[in-house]
């Protein structure tokens, strides 16, 4: 199980999130693969000092990709999109 520190690996940023969190409040994390929602929401609470109201993860393949000669496999990863109370906000990251 991993500790509250390795539970969240970082913030994924692209406009598709961007858009998510400004329109439906909802921040996009990358997490360690074996963690659970309740751990996911227990790591967000303590580091940012939020009430996290919903979690959502997704178990993403990593791809085949050719190197050269030989083929090798990106690493499998998991995505937890993250709903707050109203009126909360992560300062600091998700900024431009």
């Amino acid at each position: 199980m991993p500790t509250l520190h390795e539970t969240i690996i970082r913030p994924i940023i692209t406009e598709k999130t961007s858009a998510a969190r400004q329109e439906r409040g909802e921040y996009v994390f990358q997490v360690h693969v074996d963690a659970t929602k309740q751990s996911i929401k227990q790591a967000l609470e303590t580091l940012f000092g939020v009430h996290v109201t919903g979690v959502w993860t997704s178990n993403h393949r990593g791809k085949t990709r050719r190197t050269g000669r030989s083929v090798g496999r990106r690493a499998h990863w998991k995505k937890a999109i993250v709903t707050l109370r109203e009126g909360e906000t992560i300062e600091g990251i998700f900024e431009g």
